[in-house]
Protein backbone atom coordinates (compact mmCIF):
# COMPACT_ATOMS: atom_id res chain seq x y z
CA UNK A 1 0.00 0.00 0.00
CA UNK A 2 1.42 3.38 -1.02
CA UNK A 3 1.72 5.79 1.89
CA UNK A 4 0.02 9.17 1.78
CA UNK A 5 2.35 12.16 1.23
CA UNK A 6 3.83 13.80 4.33
CA UNK A 7 3.97 17.39 3.06
CA UNK A 8 2.28 19.85 0.70
CA UNK A 9 5.29 19.77 -1.62
CA UNK A 10 5.04 15.98 -1.71
CA UNK A 11 1.39 16.28 -2.79
CA UNK A 12 2.35 18.59 -5.66
CA UNK A 13 5.12 16.23 -6.72
CA UNK A 14 2.86 13.17 -6.42
CA UNK A 15 0.08 14.70 -8.52
CA UNK A 16 2.59 16.14 -10.98
CA UNK A 17 3.95 12.64 -11.58
CA UNK A 18 0.44 11.75 -12.85
CA UNK A 19 0.37 14.77 -15.17
CA UNK A 20 -1.82 16.83 -12.83
CA UNK A 21 -0.33 20.29 -12.30
CA UNK A 22 -1.80 22.17 -9.35
CA UNK A 23 -1.03 25.26 -7.29
CA UNK A 24 -0.05 25.29 -3.64
CA UNK A 25 -3.53 26.22 -2.38
CA UNK A 26 -5.10 23.15 -3.98
CA UNK A 27 -2.21 20.94 -2.91
CA UNK A 28 -2.65 22.20 0.66
CA UNK A 29 -6.33 21.28 0.88
CA UNK A 30 -5.62 17.86 -0.67
CA UNK A 31 -2.86 17.29 1.90
CA UNK A 32 -5.19 18.28 4.76
CA UNK A 33 -7.95 16.03 3.43
CA UNK A 34 -5.58 13.07 3.39
CA UNK A 35 -4.01 13.89 6.76
CA UNK A 36 -7.29 14.56 8.62
CA UNK A 37 -9.45 11.98 6.82
CA UNK A 38 -11.97 14.64 5.81
CA UNK A 39 -13.98 14.59 2.56
CA UNK A 40 -12.84 17.18 0.02
CA UNK A 41 -15.51 19.27 -1.72
CA UNK A 42 -14.38 20.83 -5.01
CA UNK A 43 -16.45 23.41 -6.85
CA UNK A 44 -15.69 25.14 -10.13
CA UNK A 45 -16.65 25.45 -13.76
CA UNK A 46 -16.86 22.30 -15.86
CA UNK A 47 -13.55 21.18 -17.30
CA UNK A 48 -11.18 22.76 -14.78
CA UNK A 49 -9.84 19.43 -13.46
CA UNK A 50 -12.00 18.56 -10.44
CA UNK A 51 -12.66 14.97 -11.50
CA UNK A 52 -9.06 14.49 -12.62
CA UNK A 53 -7.83 15.10 -9.08
CA UNK A 54 -9.56 11.94 -7.87
CA UNK A 55 -8.11 9.95 -10.77
CA UNK A 56 -4.61 11.29 -10.11
CA UNK A 57 -4.90 10.52 -6.38
CA UNK A 58 -6.06 6.96 -6.99
CA UNK A 59 -3.28 6.30 -9.49
CA UNK A 60 -0.53 7.85 -7.37
CA UNK A 61 -1.60 6.11 -4.14
CA UNK A 62 -2.31 2.81 -5.92
CA UNK A 63 -5.85 2.84 -4.58
CA UNK A 64 -9.05 1.70 -6.22
CA UNK A 65 -11.10 4.53 -7.74
CA UNK A 66 -14.86 4.18 -7.14
CA UNK A 67 -16.97 6.71 -9.01
CA UNK A 68 -20.55 7.65 -8.22
CA UNK A 69 -21.81 9.73 -11.15
CA UNK A 70 -24.67 11.85 -9.86
CA UNK A 71 -27.84 12.63 -11.79
CA UNK A 72 -31.30 14.00 -11.13
CA UNK A 73 -33.41 11.42 -9.30
CA UNK A 74 -30.46 9.49 -7.85
CA UNK A 75 -31.57 7.84 -4.60
CA UNK A 76 -29.92 5.98 -1.77
CA UNK A 77 -30.71 2.51 -3.10
CA UNK A 78 -29.15 3.27 -6.48
CA UNK A 79 -26.05 4.64 -4.79
CA UNK A 80 -25.68 1.92 -2.13
CA UNK A 81 -27.11 -1.43 -3.22
CA UNK A 82 -29.91 -3.34 -4.83
CA UNK A 83 -30.97 -6.98 -4.88
CA UNK A 84 -30.55 -9.19 -7.91
CA UNK A 85 -34.26 -9.82 -8.35
CA UNK A 86 -34.00 -12.03 -11.47
CA UNK A 87 -31.58 -14.36 -9.70
CA UNK A 88 -33.77 -14.36 -6.59
CA UNK A 89 -36.80 -15.34 -8.67
CA UNK A 90 -34.87 -18.22 -10.24
CA UNK A 91 -33.86 -19.42 -6.77
CA UNK A 92 -37.48 -19.24 -5.55
CA UNK A 93 -38.81 -21.21 -8.52
CA UNK A 94 -36.05 -23.77 -8.17
CA UNK A 95 -36.91 -24.24 -4.49
CA UNK A 96 -40.63 -24.53 -5.29
CA UNK A 97 -39.94 -27.12 -7.97
CA UNK A 98 -37.80 -29.14 -5.55
CA UNK A 99 -40.58 -29.04 -2.94
CA UNK A 100 -40.27 -29.07 0.82
CA UNK A 101 -38.09 -25.93 0.95
CA UNK A 102 -37.54 -24.35 4.35
CA UNK A 103 -39.15 -20.91 3.96
CA UNK A 104 -36.97 -19.24 6.60
CA UNK A 105 -33.77 -20.75 5.23
CA UNK A 106 -34.77 -19.69 1.72
CA UNK A 107 -35.39 -16.14 2.86
CA UNK A 108 -31.98 -15.96 4.52
CA UNK A 109 -30.37 -17.29 1.36
CA UNK A 110 -32.20 -14.83 -0.89
CA UNK A 111 -31.05 -11.84 1.16
CA UNK A 112 -27.41 -12.81 1.42
CA UNK A 113 -24.25 -11.46 -0.20
CA UNK A 114 -24.75 -13.89 -3.07
CA UNK A 115 -27.70 -11.85 -4.38
CA UNK A 116 -26.46 -8.42 -3.31
CA UNK A 117 -25.49 -5.99 -6.07
CA UNK A 118 -23.08 -3.48 -4.56
CA UNK A 119 -23.22 0.12 -5.78
CA UNK A 120 -20.44 2.71 -5.31
CA UNK A 121 -21.13 3.80 -1.71
CA UNK A 122 -21.26 0.22 -0.43
CA UNK A 123 -18.19 -0.73 -2.45
CA UNK A 124 -16.31 2.14 -0.79
CA UNK A 125 -17.14 0.73 2.66
CA UNK A 126 -15.60 -2.65 1.93
CA UNK A 127 -12.05 -3.52 3.04
CA UNK A 128 -9.38 -3.41 0.34
CA UNK A 129 -5.92 -4.92 0.45
CA UNK A 130 -4.46 -1.79 -1.19
CA UNK A 131 -5.95 0.52 1.44
CA UNK A 132 -9.02 2.72 1.58
CA UNK A 133 -10.30 3.45 -1.94
CA UNK A 134 -10.81 6.88 -3.47
CA UNK A 135 -14.56 7.57 -3.63
CA UNK A 136 -15.45 10.16 -6.25
CA UNK A 137 -18.96 11.60 -5.88
CA UNK A 138 -19.06 13.48 -9.15
CA UNK A 139 -21.34 16.44 -10.00
CA UNK A 140 -23.25 16.38 -6.73
CA UNK A 141 -25.19 19.48 -7.80
CA UNK A 142 -27.13 17.32 -10.30
CA UNK A 143 -28.85 15.39 -7.49
CA UNK A 144 -31.82 16.35 -5.30
CA UNK A 145 -31.74 17.58 -1.70
CA UNK A 146 -33.01 14.25 -0.22
CA UNK A 147 -29.89 12.51 -1.54
CA UNK A 148 -27.71 15.20 0.05
CA UNK A 149 -29.43 14.50 3.37
CA UNK A 150 -28.65 10.80 3.00
CA UNK A 151 -24.98 11.60 2.36
CA UNK A 152 -24.75 13.48 5.67
CA UNK A 153 -24.87 10.21 7.63
CA UNK A 154 -22.82 8.24 5.15
CA UNK A 155 -19.97 10.80 5.17
CA UNK A 156 -20.16 11.44 8.93
CA UNK A 157 -19.95 7.83 10.13
CA UNK A 158 -18.72 6.17 6.93
CA UNK A 159 -21.35 3.49 7.23
CA UNK A 160 -24.48 2.42 5.38
CA UNK A 161 -27.45 0.38 6.53
CA UNK A 162 -29.04 -2.46 4.58
CA UNK A 163 -32.28 -3.49 6.33
CA UNK A 164 -31.87 -7.18 5.47
CA UNK A 165 -28.19 -7.33 6.48
CA UNK A 166 -27.70 -4.57 9.06
CA UNK A 167 -25.14 -1.76 9.25
CA UNK A 168 -21.91 -2.00 7.28
CA UNK A 169 -19.13 0.28 8.51
CA UNK A 170 -15.93 0.99 6.64
CA UNK A 171 -12.89 -0.50 8.44
CA UNK A 172 -10.96 2.51 7.14
CA UNK A 173 -12.70 5.67 5.85
CA UNK A 174 -12.40 6.04 2.07
CA UNK A 175 -10.72 9.08 0.54
CA UNK A 176 -13.77 11.08 -0.53
CA UNK A 177 -13.78 13.68 -3.30
CA UNK A 178 -17.05 15.48 -4.06
CA UNK A 179 -17.35 17.77 -7.08
CA UNK A 180 -19.91 20.34 -8.15
CA UNK A 181 -20.24 22.56 -11.22
CA UNK A 182 -22.43 24.84 -9.08
CA UNK A 183 -25.53 24.59 -11.23
CA UNK A 184 -27.27 24.88 -7.85
CA UNK A 185 -26.11 25.49 -4.30
CA UNK A 186 -25.25 22.45 -2.20
CA UNK A 187 -26.59 22.56 1.36
CA UNK A 188 -24.30 24.06 4.02
CA UNK A 189 -24.74 21.04 6.29
CA UNK A 190 -22.97 18.85 3.75
CA UNK A 191 -20.26 21.41 3.06
CA UNK A 192 -19.50 21.67 6.79
CA UNK A 193 -18.48 18.01 6.80
CA UNK A 194 -15.91 18.67 4.08
CA UNK A 195 -12.85 20.71 3.36
CA UNK A 196 -13.68 23.13 0.55
CA UNK A 197 -11.81 24.49 -2.44
CA UNK A 198 -12.89 26.48 -5.49
CA UNK A 199 -11.02 25.21 -8.56
CA UNK A 200 -10.63 28.19 -10.86
CA UNK A 201 -9.32 28.52 -14.39
CA UNK A 202 -5.51 28.50 -14.19
CA UNK A 203 -3.34 31.51 -14.94
CA UNK A 204 -1.55 31.60 -18.29
CA UNK A 205 1.79 30.16 -17.14
CA UNK A 206 0.14 27.36 -15.18
CA UNK A 207 -2.12 26.39 -18.08
CA UNK A 208 0.93 26.26 -20.36
CA UNK A 209 2.56 24.00 -17.79
CA UNK A 210 -0.56 21.80 -17.73
CA UNK A 211 -0.51 21.56 -21.51
CA UNK A 212 3.17 20.74 -21.44
CA UNK A 213 2.39 17.82 -19.09
CA UNK A 214 -0.69 16.54 -20.93
CA UNK A 215 0.34 17.21 -24.55
CA UNK A 216 4.15 17.15 -24.44
CA UNK A 217 4.47 16.73 -28.23
CA UNK A 218 3.16 20.26 -28.82
CA UNK A 219 5.84 22.84 -29.59
CA UNK A 220 6.29 25.58 -27.01
CA UNK A 221 5.12 28.38 -29.31
CA UNK A 222 2.02 26.46 -30.39
CA UNK A 223 1.20 25.65 -26.75
CA UNK A 224 1.44 29.30 -25.81
CA UNK A 225 -0.79 30.31 -28.74
CA UNK A 226 -3.37 27.67 -27.82
CA UNK A 227 -3.51 28.73 -24.17
CA UNK A 228 -3.60 32.44 -24.98
CA UNK A 229 -6.42 31.93 -27.49
CA UNK A 230 -8.50 29.80 -25.10
CA UNK A 231 -7.96 32.24 -22.24
CA UNK A 232 -9.10 35.08 -24.49
CA UNK A 233 -12.22 33.09 -25.37
CA UNK A 234 -13.06 32.90 -21.66
CA UNK A 235 -13.39 36.69 -21.63
CA UNK A 236 -15.94 36.59 -24.47
CA UNK A 237 -19.70 36.42 -23.97
CA UNK A 238 -20.06 32.70 -24.65
CA UNK A 239 -22.80 30.30 -23.58
CA UNK A 240 -20.16 27.80 -22.37
CA UNK A 241 -16.59 28.93 -21.78
CA UNK A 242 -13.92 26.34 -22.63
CA UNK A 243 -12.22 24.64 -19.69
CA UNK A 244 -8.76 23.19 -19.34
CA UNK A 245 -10.09 19.89 -20.68
CA UNK A 246 -10.99 21.66 -23.94
CA UNK A 247 -7.54 23.25 -24.09
CA UNK A 248 -5.97 19.80 -23.92
CA UNK A 249 -8.44 18.34 -26.44
CA UNK A 250 -7.76 21.16 -28.89
CA UNK A 251 -4.00 20.74 -28.59
CA UNK A 252 -4.31 17.02 -29.32
CA UNK A 253 -6.53 17.74 -32.34
CA UNK A 254 -4.01 20.22 -33.71
CA UNK A 255 -1.19 17.73 -33.18
CA UNK A 256 -3.18 15.09 -35.07
CA UNK A 257 -3.46 17.56 -37.96
CA UNK A 258 0.30 18.35 -37.84
CA UNK A 259 -0.44 22.02 -37.18
CA UNK A 260 2.66 24.09 -36.47
CA UNK A 261 0.99 27.39 -35.58
CA UNK A 262 -2.52 28.79 -35.41
CA UNK A 263 -4.25 30.40 -38.37
CA UNK A 264 -7.84 31.61 -38.87
CA UNK A 265 -8.47 28.67 -41.20
CA UNK A 266 -7.20 26.09 -38.71
CA UNK A 267 -9.23 27.68 -35.93
CA UNK A 268 -12.41 27.63 -38.05
CA UNK A 269 -11.89 23.95 -38.87
CA UNK A 270 -11.33 22.85 -35.26
CA UNK A 271 -13.67 25.04 -33.22
CA UNK A 272 -15.70 21.96 -32.30
CA UNK A 273 -12.85 20.83 -30.06
CA UNK A 274 -13.15 23.88 -27.78
CA UNK A 275 -16.72 25.12 -28.19
CA UNK A 276 -19.72 22.82 -27.70
CA UNK A 277 -22.63 25.06 -28.70
CA UNK A 278 -23.48 26.13 -32.24
CA UNK A 279 -24.24 29.71 -31.19
CA UNK A 280 -20.74 30.03 -29.73
CA UNK A 281 -19.17 28.50 -32.85
CA UNK A 282 -21.07 30.88 -35.13
CA UNK A 283 -19.90 33.81 -33.04
CA UNK A 284 -16.28 32.85 -33.74
CA UNK A 285 -16.68 32.28 -37.47
CA UNK A 286 -15.14 34.59 -40.07
CA UNK A 287 -13.28 37.70 -39.04
CA UNK A 288 -13.92 37.30 -35.30
CA UNK A 289 -11.46 34.42 -34.97
CA UNK A 290 -8.86 36.40 -36.91
CA UNK A 291 -9.37 39.42 -34.66
CA UNK A 292 -8.80 37.35 -31.52
CA UNK A 293 -5.81 35.56 -33.05
CA UNK A 294 -4.21 38.89 -34.00
CA UNK A 295 -4.62 40.12 -30.43
CA UNK A 296 -3.19 36.88 -29.05
CA UNK A 297 -0.14 36.95 -31.30
CA UNK A 298 0.48 40.62 -30.52
CA UNK A 299 0.31 39.96 -26.77
CA UNK A 300 2.71 37.02 -27.05
CA UNK A 301 5.21 39.13 -28.99
CA UNK A 302 5.10 41.80 -26.29
CA UNK A 303 5.54 39.16 -23.59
Amino acid sequence: MTQTPDSIDAVQHMLGAQGYVCGRALATVVFLSLRLGRPLFLEGEAGVGKTEIAKALAASLNRRLIRLQCYEGLDASSAVYEWNFPAQMVAIRTAEAAGGADRQALQQELFSDEYLVERPLLQAMRPDEHGAPVLLIDELDRTDEPFEAFLLEALSDFQVTIPELGTIKAPEPPIVILTSNRTREVHDALKRRCLYHWVDYPAFDREVEILRARAPEAAEQLSREIVAFVQHLRTEDLFKKPGVAETIDWANCLLALDVIDLSPEVIADTLGAILKYQDDIQRLQGSEAKRILDQVQASLEVA
